[in-house]
């Protein structure tokens, strides 16, 4: 039986391209078997004038008429060439229907392009948002493919290019792009650049690509300290009296990850059903990270329970079935800025801070193993751990107290 292929053409309005008039500009959208490219029409239209269930404009205005004319016009162009294609043989793709359609000769078949196997990929991934993959990983897929698709355009003056037309000057290139023209640190490059190398691996998978562009190139990450709290600027954090309650709700969350380990993403999710008595007959803290899936299992401090109290009838906590108020990331890292600069620590205070905090201060410089310490932020190895562990001034002077009297020397 003939496979059929799914073709099809949308007129739609590009909203955020507004004129000086008002108007917005019309583009085409070709798709075939969910690849598609766009074009401008060259065409504009108030939004008011626009159906866009329909893809037409909407009105008796003669210019109106005009526009719905020319758009059925080349909706029958194209699928005229559609028809064509189908008919030759040809391969039915939504660049080779556009490129008929503006009498561009047919180029030797070079297989998929570099950007429809990365949107390829990302609807993939879109499909399993919630299944395998978390909502954010694909919005990171899709602000790196905007990103290749505007390096492509600024540096080939290209739409797209084919996997057989990259090397590894184009690898390099697009490093130097993410550090100058889009002004990212070294490990922000480096992960889009993880990211791009995956849909690489893909092309080679699938036999799109036979030799691989970042085979002599070297992705390595800068060590970064994030830093951590000490134990006096923790005390001073969790003492301070807060006038504003969304300051004092913050600092709690805050707080409650230094003394949990919980990153952001994971405090925002926890409910009382993660809350489990344990073998020693305490409460522990029972879940999974949603970063990695990874079990976590970490006891409830006296800190952490007296928050837990604090909050079990706030408003938020009930209607939502969660232990703490905690707000979006963005937010929460805006006002711990605010937070810093009143209790006079001079640290740029993210929600992760609390992570290390916890790592560093509350428990490895107070004798926790490390192997507990990994259990605890959900590891899946000791040497994820090692990132965390600093050895504190006051932790190394309390292991070798011992030493002073034990050694000396006659002079």
């Amino acid at each position: 039986m003939e496979k059929r292929n799914t073709f099809n053409v949308l007129f739609y309005l590009k909203k955020h391209r507004i004129n000086n008039f008002g108007e917005a500009p019309i583009y085409l959208r070709i798709s075939v078997n969910s690849k598609r490219v766009e074009m401008s029409m060259h065409l504009n239209i108030e939004e008011r004038y626009w159906n866009s269930k329909a893809g037409k404009a909407m009105g008796t205005s003669k210019k109106n008429k005009d526009i719905n004319s020319y758009l059925d016009s080349t909706r029958s162009t194209l699928f005229e060439h559609y028809k064509y294609l189908r008919e030759t043989g040809n391969p039915i793709t939504p660049t080779a229907i556009k490129n008929a359609y503006l009498g561009i000769e047919p180029e030797e078949d070079k297989g998929i392009s570099v950007l429809e196997l990365f949107q390829e990929h990302n609807d993939k991934i879109k499909a399993l948002v919630n299944i395998d993959y978390s909502p954010e990983t694909h919005e990171r897929y899709e602000t790196s493919l905007r990103h290749t698709k505007n390096f492509i355009k600024q540096k080939y003056n290209r739409d797209d290019l084919y996997f057989s037309e990259l090397d590894h000057e184009f690898i390099v290139d697009y490093e130097i792009y993410f550090k100058t023209v889009r002004k990212c640190a070294h490990n922000t490059t480096m992960k889009y650049i993880k990211n791009f190398k995956k849909i690489i691996r893909l092309a080679i998978t699938t036999g799109h690509l036979d030799k691989d562009p970042f085979a002599n190139f070297k992705m390595r990450l800068k060590k970064v300290d994030r830093g951590f709290l000490s134990d006096e600027e923790l005390n001073t954090l969790i003492n301070k009296k807060f006038h504003t309650m969304r300051l004092e709700q913050v600092r709690d969350c805050f707080v409650f990850s230094c003394f949990t380990g919980l990153a952001h993403s994971d405090l925002k999710l926890l409910t009382c059903d993660n809350l489990v008595i344990g073998t020693d007959d305490q409460y522990w803290i029972k879940t999974h990270r949603k970063k990695t899936c990874n079990s976590v299992s970490i006891p409830v401090f006296p800190v952490t329970q007296r928050l837990i109290d604090k909050y079990k009838d706030h408003e938020i906590c009930v209607n939502k079935n969660v232990l703490l108020p905690v707000l979006s990331n963005q937010k929460m890292n805006a006002y711990l800025k605010e937070i810093a600069d009143v209790c006079g620590i001079d640290m740029n205070l993210t929600s992760h801070i609390a992570r290390h905090t916890f790592a560093t201060t509350v428990t490895l410089n107070n004798n926790v193993s490390i192997e507990s310490v990994s259990k605890m932020l959900g590891h899946s190895s000791i040497n994820m751990t090692k990132i965390y562990a600093r050895m504190l001034d006051k932790r190394v002077a309390n292991d070798t107290n011992h030493l002073h009297d034990k050694f000396d020397i006659a002079i």
